[in-house]
This record gives C-alpha cells, sequence and structure tokens, in this order.
C-alpha cells in the first residue's frame, strides 16, 4: 500500500525508519570499534594484543608480533574509515578482517570465546552490508532518499 508522501508525519520519516535507525546504529559502531581498536595496537592500553596473536602468523611473516599488530592496526583503522565513507564496502572488509581473526584465534587454540564474539561481529558487519545503500541505480537509493 503506496502513502501519500505529504501525509507522512514527523515518526514516519525516513530518518526515523528502523531500518534506517539499525544501518547508522551499525554503522557507526562499525566505523569508531576498528579505529579505536586499530589505535590502541600502537598502545595497548587495551590489552596486549600480541596475546593473541596465533605464533603461525609471526612465522608467516617473520616480524615481531608487536611489529606485526602495528600492521593489524593500520589495516582495522582502514577498516574503519572505509565504513564511514562507503559502508556497503567498508562491511564488507570488516567482515572479512573478523573472519581472519576468528581464524587466527582458532589457530591459536584458546580464546573461544573471544571467537564466538567476533563471529557475532562479523554478523553484524553483514547486516550493515545488507541495509547499506546499494548505490545510484540500486534501490538502497530509494529506502534513504524519499
Amino acid at each position: 500500500m503506496k502513502t501519500n508522501p505529504a501525509a507522512r508525519t514527523v515518526s514516519q520519516t525516513p530518518a526515523m525508519e528502523p531500518a534506517r535507525q539499525a544501518f547508522l546504529l551499525l554503522r557507526t559502531v562499525f566505523t569508531v570499534a576498528p579505529i579505536l581498536f586499530g589505535l590502541d595496537k600502537f598502545t595497548n592500553l587495551l590489552a596486549d594484543w600480541t596475546m593473541y596473536l596465533a605464533p603461525v602468523a609471526t612465522s608467516v611473516v617473520p616480524v615481531p608480533a608487536q611489529t606485526f599488530m602495528y600492521a593489524v592496526g593500520v589495516v582495522e583503522i582502514i577498516a574503519g574509515i572505509a565504513v564511514a565513507v562507503r559502508p556497503r564496502f567498508g562491511s564488507l572488509l570488516v567482515a572479512a578482517w573478523l573472519f581472519g581473526i576468528i581464524v587466527n584465534l582458532l589457530i591459536l587454540g584458546s580464546f573461544y570465546d573471544v571467537a564466538l564474539r567476533d563471529f557475532g561481529l562479523l554478523v553484524g558487519a553483514l547486516a550493515l552490508n545488507r541495509l547499506s545503500p546499494a548505490g545510484a541505480r540500486g534501490r538502497g537509493r530509494k529506502l534513504w532518499r524519499r
């Protein structure tokens, strides 16, 4: 059933629709969290990130664990910025990155709880991708710009 745009109330504006709210919440979280966690790879204030790194990673890329984590931090910052600028692409980048983290944690053989949490985050990143506007020719533009 189509409604007349002029008859819409304030509570029915596109910015207040549940799907739009979900998109904004997920985009905000998947922008801020990767940037903050990426920055923390340089300071280790929140955690000693090297303890989450499987030794196989530094055998494949022969650098000290902390140097490896610096590279991880840069990728996470870039992923967060990508979500802010291009959420449809950035959300897939974050999902792929989270998949890599999950594999790393499973190889490490501990921190299964963290791997499970990161799986939940991966699903959230995929949900953000599905909610993201598709672009000029996609139906997503109609959803967000009425």
